[in-house]
């Protein structure tokens, strides 16, 4: 497996932190709602550093 850049770590920790303070959003342009689940938090940042590979 290979080891996260510095800019995926990065981006990690904003959305997490973004969960925390209870900004984070899930759908496009966050018309879903808040995200609750730790665990939905985790796969949202997963997927957004696997856009920053693209």
């Amino acid at each position: 497996m290979k080891k996260e850049t510095i800019e995926q770590k990065e981006k990690i920790k904003q959305v997490m932190h973004e969960f925390h303070a209870g900004t984070l959003k899930s759908g496009k342009k966050g018309i879903n709602g808040k995200v609750t689940n730790p665990k939905q938090a985790i796969a949202i940042a997963l997927n957004e550093v696997e856009d920053l590979k693209k």
